[in-house]
């Protein structure tokens, strides 16, 4: 998704715009989480850019997303660009030590 939003629309409420926003980008994030991934990646990461501009759009963490849309509202932009590209990836799986395992036997016992 590469889209620039506008946040003063004619006859809307800008509170209700920015959340109008915000459940675009959670839509199109469920979306493509929901796609399998390619054979041998187990789940999907995003890069994500964000900018009054696409020519001023920095790069940000996916969990700033929202926030980043409400820092535009608050600073009075009346618009910006964001951009999230989904990739496949592979994520470690953790696994529990043995050792904590036998401890947690004991503790029970």
């Amino acid at each position: 998704m590469k889209k620039t939003f506008q946040l003063n629309v004619a006859n809307k409420n800008r509170d209700r715009q920015v959340e109008s926003i915000k459940n675009e980008v959670r839509k199109y994030i469920k979306r493509e989480k929901s796609k399998r991934p390619p054979e041998g990646f187990n789940f999907w990461a995003f890069d994500c850019k964000f900018g009054k501009t696409e020519q001023e759009a920095e790069e940000i963490k996916f969990v700033d997303v929202t926030k980043s849309i409400d820092f535009a509202a608050n600073e009075n932009y009346d618009s910006f660009f964001i951009e999230l590209v989904a990739r496949a990836d592979i994520k470690k799986i953790k696994e529990k030590n043995e050792t904590n395992n036998e401890e947690e036997e004991e503790i029970e016992d």
